[in-house]
């Protein structure tokens, strides 16, 4: 009688990989230099932590960040893997030497996550100053050319901490989970603009608002979901001359004003939130209503002229926000966010830093490609582009090409590189419906 297989329980991501290091690629090095240089790894004898001074160390923040981004880039299995290739190969700008593990930890415990942070922050200045946006269909350059920036919000709850880790061992209750991390990326070439990080798993949404809106550009605006909801944010938007889409929550009282157009699938109207509150919405909102394949969508939108951002990309700005759960998906199941290296929330956070940091570089490598294929940048798929660039380091090593030449590279094998996503029936269908809808003017 055969015997039976059975599948491995547990979340996949924890299981553990059996492959070795991803090749070195000189080219994401030389970029990642560029994003994290001149000046940027001053002694550690110039930074303080609560007050104190951090005195030097074999395992400086030029060192550090090495290693972190080489376990991120080179897709290493875990601290042991990262210090058996610092001792053979060398890492970055570091030469080979050999550090043990213990200290490692230690290190991801002690340095703090703040100078990540501030390297995360350089690398968005400059990218958002010298790279190329990327191509847009030409459905979307009209809306993108009022606003000097369309970005999407949204919080997302880290993996749970594994059970061997040293302070779990032994308890039979779940182990906890790592955080939640709040991510600001780009509507449309998904570049990340700002990050941040909580240790409580469970922490509202709502608690990211005051630096969202800080950080969002004048004139700019945002999409976030429903975990956002909450009028004095909406008034906020309209004090300081910002502007959002959402959705509304079920059961908001809301007082109409006035019909700006309908027709038998979309009615645009401006409303006055909060009717039965003791603090209302002080500022009138538009509410766009979408009849789609019978269901009603209805969005908020503090852009009062249909002028200046029409129903249909109220509506389709919405559909937009899950490019944000793209990023997410990259960055944990790609690029390995959901395996952490660590269980302490100062390397828990090092970690989120890091591996946005390289999303930040590929995600502009995706933008190269895509101007250089005349694609849109949403049709560019960010893994396969990754995927790739281990053929451009075997390419490099073959004598095939050189340093310089990636992007190249990559447009001439983009069709056996999967790198223009294919149009599913599901996406014509979704077209198709979009067609008959926004087909009929708004009177």
């Amino acid at each position: 009688m055969p015997k039976k297989t059975y599948h491995k329980p547990g979340n996949p991501d924890f299981r553990r990989h059996r492959s070795v290091p991803g090749p070195v690629n000189r080219t994401i090095e030389q970029r990642l230099f560029e994003m994290l240089s001149p000046g940027t790894f001053a002694s550690l004898k110039s930074v303080s932590n609560k007050g104190r001074r951090l005195r030097e160390r074999t395992l400086t923040l030029p060192v550090m960040t090495a290693i972190v981004l080489s376990l991120v880039y080179r897709q290493m299995t875990g601290l042991s893997e990262v210090l058996r290739t610092l001792e053979q190969e060398g890492l970055f700008w570091v030469k080979a030497q050999r550090i043990s593990k213990q200290a490692l930890s230690q290190r991801l415990q002690s340095l703090p996550a703040h100078l990540f942070a501030s390297l995360l922050e350089q690398v968005i200045e400059r990218l958002n100053q010298s790279s190329a946006p990327g191509e847009v269909s030409p459905f979307w350059r009209p809306v993108r050319s009022k606003f000097p920036a369309i970005w999407l919000a949204d919080g997302s709850t880290l993996e749970a901490l594994k059970k061997k880790l040293h302070r779990h061992r032994g308890k039979k209750a779940t182990s906890p989970l790592a955080g939640k991390m709040m991510m600001m990326v780009d509507a449309f070439n998904h570049r990340p603009q700002a990050a941040w990080y909580s240790p409580e798993a469970q922490s509202n949404d709502k608690l990211w608002t005051d630096s969202l809106l800080e950080r969002l550009p004048k004139g700019g605006l945002m999409v976030f979901d429903l975990g956002f909801f909450k009028f004095p944010w909406f008034d906020a938007f309209s004090d300081s001359g910002k502007f959002f889409v959402t959705r509304l929550r079920e059961k908001t009282a809301y007082k109409n004003l006035k019909v700006l157009g309908q027709n038998r699938y979309v009615r645009d109207e401006l409303i006055d939130l909060g009717q039965y509150r003791s603090n209302p919405c002080h500022h009138p909102v538009r509410l766009v209503s979408v009849s789609w394949e019978g269901t009603i969508y209805r969005y908020l939108t503090n852009v009062t002229d249909p002028e200046v951002l029409s129903a249909r990309y109220v509506s389709e700005l919405y559909r937009q926000r899950w490019r944000i759960e793209e990023a997410f998906l990259v960055t944990k199941r790609l690029l390995g966010l959901a395996y952490l290296w660590v269980g302490g929330s100062n390397g828990i956070e090092i970690q989120i830093y890091a591996t946005w940091i390289f999303y930040a570089v590929l995600t502009d490598v995706c933008s190269q490609v895509s101007e250089a294929l005349h694609e849109p940048i949403d049709r560019i798929s960010q893994e396969m582009v990754f995927r790739s660039l281990y053929f451009f380091s075997r390419a490099r090593e073959q004598g095939r090409v050189e340093d310089d030449e990636l992007i190249p590279f990559l447009v001439q094998y983009a069709q056996s590189f999967g790198l223009v996503k294919a149009r599913r029936k599901r996406q014509r269908k979704k077209d198709a419906i979009s067609r008959q809808v926004w087909s009929h003017p708004l009177t």
